[in-house]
């Protein structure tokens, strides 16, 4: 059996929001191809890793704009958290450029923080059955 992480995405949040998908939030869809990709270019553990830094970079610019701090974006603190000091590969840039565009939709949809979504694509990526090894160029360049 395959490893399959939209599928293992989508039950991910059916756990989270219930089995009606109409209740869920209206970024979900729109997302899950965006997670798909990071973890299609990375591979489960890589992925795993990258949603983690991900979620700190989230984390690290909702609590500057708690306290009305100054900030750099989400974007450059993915990429210090994510991949410091190394050329990014091109498994790395398409993992990057959907993250940007997966946090920037869910940004815009006020009915979930995308921590939610990173907690859900998480728990997809440490399902075991089938796990594809990490690809050795992404590996090395988000170590």
């Amino acid at each position: 059996m395959t490893y399959d992480f939209g599928l293992y995405f989508t039950q991910e949040l059916g756990n989270r929001f219930g089995p009606d998908t109409d209740s869920w939030p209206a970024s979900a869809e729109q997302v899950t191809p965006f997670f798909a990709i990071v973890v299609n270019a990375l591979g489960t553990d890589d992925a795993a890793r990258w949603f983690e830094a991900a979620r700190k970079a989230h984390q690290h610019v909702v609590t500057a704009e708690q306290d009305r701090t100054h900030h750099f974006g989400f974007a450059h603190h993915l990429e210090t958290k994510a991949h410091p000091h190394q050329e990014p590969t091109l498994p790395v840039v398409a993992a990057f450029e959907a993250t940007k565009a997966l946090h920037e939709v869910t940004r815009r949809d006020s009915g979930v923080d995308v921590d939610v979504f990173f907690n859900c694509a998480l728990r997809a990526c440490s399902r075991s059955s089938g796990r594809p090894a990490s690809t050795p160029t992404a590996a090395a360049a988000t170590a």
